[in-house]
């Protein structure tokens, strides 16, 4: 069972390597696109014990992305170090999220243990949104980016396929988009977006 992630880890010594004694955090969503946050110690890792799923939280007016328990899952993600374990814009970023300790369950190329924590909405925080809590088309279209730039079209079919909740509908928001931290797509990344949401069965609502 995962424990709040404590962020008052000892330091390690001066003559450590760079981020030796920094905390990571493992994303499976947003963070996955590097071009949407600065943390640049960042590795390809995968998590095992979780699933993602839509979810609604009553601090969002959007449906975002979160992890939910399954223990027969892995999933794809990014981890990356959160220097100085300064956790102040990652968690404002992830306002709606808690902070959960995942260190034993990541697989990660990096050399030594780590420290991992993972964003999840709060179960009892977390509810499944209906048909008038449409995923927004901005939001994924960066997050199928950051997994096709990071593993491929491979990836991007094992992030369909390890995401549940593709009955939510999606909200096509590209001419003018509602997400932040939006990023433009070439034809082949929209494309593939499309592609995919057409296999699972979604249901496009046109902006």
């Amino acid at each position: 069972m995962t424990h709040l992630f404590d962020p008052d880890r000892a330091r390690l010594a001066d003559d450590d390597p760079p981020h030796a004694g920094d905390p990571y955090f493992f994303g499976y969503g947003s963070l996955v696109n590097r071009s949407t946050h600065d943390y640049s110690d960042a590795h390809r890792a995968t998590v095992t014990g979780w699933r993602r799923a839509w979810r609604k939280s009553p601090r969002r007016q959007r449906c975002f992305l979160t992890v939910v328990p399954d223990p027969d899952t892995t999933i794809d993600g990014l981890i990356a170090a959160v220097p100085g374990a300064d956790w102040a814009v990652l968690d404002e970023r992830e306002a709606a999220y808690a902070r959960l300790d995942a260190s034993r369950s990541v697989t990660h190329p990096v050399g030594r243990e780590l420290d991992i924590a993972i964003y999840a909405v709060p179960e009892d925080e977390a509810h499944v949104p209906g048909p008038d809590d449409p995923v927004i088309l901005s939001y994924l279209d960066v997050v199928v980016q950051g997994f096709l730039t990071e593993y491929g079209r491979a990836g991007v079919e094992r992030f369909f396929a390890t995401t549940q909740g593709w009955d939510v509908p999606i909200l096509d928001d590209r001419a003018h988009p509602i997400y932040a931290r939006h990023r433009l797509l070439a034809d082949g990344e929209r494309r593939l977006v499309d592609e995919m949401l057409q296999a699972v069965g979604a249901r496009v609502l046109r902006g």
